[in-house]
Parts: structure tokens; sequence; C-alpha cells
């Protein structure tokens, strides 16, 4: 039996068996992990909150054959309660680790680790709202996976100036000349915000104005999905 230690986001838990279950976690070394919580449903379980979603935690694993079981596990971040007794926060949390899975199945993703963490942790906090928080990590997600917007020159021709067509296949901002029909027109106050979602300015974000929040958020939805190749099912109505 070899045993080894490992910190990890818990993703989603599902059960197995009568008392046990299966663990997705975003770990620091590997990341995403499924694992084996045996007799964490159990009301006597020494470590059964720990392993709730939207945790951190320092564990103890050893391998198995086809999953590694978990043997002991510390609590890092206790962002689980918090987010989960707001229905807003939850589903938040829910689109935030969606994404985390979906970028980070394939082996080790620090940065997506590291981002996940920084956002669950601002969203237990309850300072900014929800869905400002959740289209700033996805944004900034995506963009730690090789796939950043511009929001500068005509992401085209190069040509500098205020552009104000969202070309989501090309990966950010067109002009005029480059725009093909159907591509989507933002005002200035919308490319502002997204500006501040992708670079984390918080400060700036939180003024911005409902309209833009709600315009920032469609086009942070679309982004994702053409690069994810289908949608989130956590951004569903």
């Amino acid at each position: 039996m070899s045993l080894y230690r490992e910190q990890g986001v818990v993703l989603r838990t599902q059960k197995l068996g009568e008392a046990d279950r299966i663990v997705t976690l975003l770990t620091a070394q590997r990341g995403v992990h499924r694992v084996v919580a045996k007799g964490v449903r159990r009301t006597s379980s020494r470590f059964g909150a720990r392993l709730e979603p939207f945790m951190v935690a320092d564990l103890q694993l050893y391998e198995g054959r086809s999953l590694d079981t978990i043997t002991q596990a510390s609590t890092l971040g206790a962002y689980g309660p918090h987010i989960s007794d707001d229905y807003d926060r939850f589903r938040a949390a829910n689109v935030m680790v969606e994404t985390a899975e979906r970028l980070s199945d394939g082996g080790p993703a620090p940065e997506q680790y590291r981002l996940l963490i920084g956002a669950l942790r601002t969203l237990a906090q309850a300072k900014i709202d929800p869905e400002l928080l959740r289209d700033g990590y996805v944004l900034r997600a995506v963009a730690a996976a090789g796939w950043a917007p511009s929001f500068a020159s005509c992401v085209s021709c190069g040509a500098d100036g205020v552009h104000q067509h969202f070309a989501i296949p090309l990966g950010g901002l067109v002009c005029d000349s480059c725009r093909v029909p159907g591509t989507p027109h933002l005002d200035l106050e919308t490319i502002e915000l997204l500006r501040h979602l992708l670079t984390g300015n918080w400060e700036a974000a939180v003024e911005s104005a409902s309209n833009a929040r709600s315009h920032a958020a469609a086009m942070v939805a679309g982004y994702a999905q053409w690069h994810l190749e289908r949608g989130l099912k956590s951004l569903r109505p």
C-alpha cells in the first residue's frame, strides 16, 4: 500500500454503495482526481463534512487498483457552508467548479487550482455579487487555459482604435471592416466591464451598471461555450 499526500478542492461527490462516496477533486499536483471516501455518509464519519463540495482539504490517500482512497482529511478552506447557505452563491460556485473540471481534466493545472481557490474564497466572503464573481472567474479560467480574449486592437487586422464588435470565434473585438454579419455590438461600458473582469479589477467591476453586467454575462457564457465546445450545464436556467 503506497501512501501519499495531496491538497485539493472538492468539485462534486456521488454516492457509492451504502456509506461511501466518490469525490472529484481539483488537486494541486494531479489536476482532476477522482477518489473514494469510505464511510463518509455515516453520521459517525471523522471527516465527512470536510469532503463536501467547495471545501479545500489537505489529504492523505493510498493508491488503489482503480481509485485511490482517502484515509485522512484536514480542512484548509471551509468555504462550503458559507456558499451553500445562499442560493445565488451556490449557483455561481457550481459554474466555477464545472468550469474548473472541464479545463483541468487531463493533467496538472496549478493555475486553474489557484484561480478556483481564490474565487471560492471571495465568493464565501459574500462581499461581491455572485454573478459578477462567476463571470470574472470563467473569463479568467478560460484565459488561463490559453484562450485569453483581446479587448484592445482588432484581433483580425490589428487596427488600433475603439472597436465594439465582439467576435467570439476570433477571440476578441474586431473593427467595422473585419466584422461579419451577426457579430454582437457591445456598448463601451460592457467592454470596460469585460476588461475589468479579465484583469480582476473588482473595485471598478462592482461599479458597473446592471445592463452592462447582463450583456457581459452573455458574452462570457458564449465565449466559454465556444472554447469548451459545449455549454456549461450549471449555467442553464
